[in-house]
């Protein structure tokens, strides 16, 4: 059984989400201010968070920094406001998902599984190698010059996403509709946000990224280093 902790000041709210998750069969731990979320954090593991940005005592933003400089773990965020500077805020810090109050339970669910989905993997066991990054789609590794890379579950998906499709290019709303399934398909910039993210893991200079390259007026493309280059 997955286990979700829910990070929610709203105590109405927090118990709706609590029992309706509760009963699509996975068990959720539920805290009601940030001080409270990062010590359940620390002591659960669990498999996925759901966090409120506007947070007592410890904000969501702060509560996220914390949770994503200790684990990959997937997070989903929920707010009360809607302007995409909060929403980017977020996903900046390694946010997964984004969802805006009101939200409908089952909207929830779905985004719930989802992410989960995406994270468990379709269990192949290709390897993809670029010149020193090593990609282990089974294993949902990242290596760089065989040094570890730790990846949110969406910039992974995103990176394993380009390096199967070396040299194409996509526009943003192609590579959400790929990875998040339409999740942010009203938000299609929000996708300059992981790929910010992911270059200044791999790239080695992420300002002159040779990757992830931009095509003006288009979208991204992967870019495999050249033999001997």
């Amino acid at each position: 059984m997955k286990r979700i902790l829910l990070v929610e000041d709203e105590r109405q709210i927090a118990r709706m989400v609590q029992a309706y998750l509760s009963r699509e069969g996975y068990k959720v731990e539920v805290a009601f201010d940030g001080e409270e979320g990062w010590r359940q954090f620390q002591a659960l593991a669990p498999d996925l968070v759901i966090l409120d940005l506007m947070l007592p005592r410890l904000h969501g933003l702060e509560l996220a920094r914390l949770i994503r400089g200790a684990s990959g773990v997937p997070i989903i965020m929920l707010t009360a406001r809607a302007e995409e500077a909060d929403r980017v805020a977020g996903l900046e810090l390694g946010a997964d998902d984004y969802v805006t109050k009101p939200f409908s339970l089952r909207e929830l669910a779905a985004r719930v599984r989802a992410v989960l989905r995406r994270v468990e993997g379709a269990g192949s066991h290709k390897v993809i190698e670029a010149g020193p990054l090593r990609i282990d789609l089974a294993a949902r590794e990242v290596r760089l010059a065989g040094m570890p890379v730790e990846l949110t579950p969406t910039e992974f998906d995103l990176l394993s996403f380009f390096a199967r499709h070396p040299g194409r290019v996509f526009t943003r709303t192609e590579l959400l509709e790929a990875i998040q399934e339409r999740s942010y398909a009203s938000l299609p910039r929000t996708i300059d946000s992981h790929i910010k993210n992911l270059r200044h893991k791999i790239e080695p200079d992420p300002s002159q990224p040779t990757y992830i390259v931009t095509v003006h007026g288009v979208g991204y493309k992967f870019q495999p280093p050249r033999e001997g280059g």
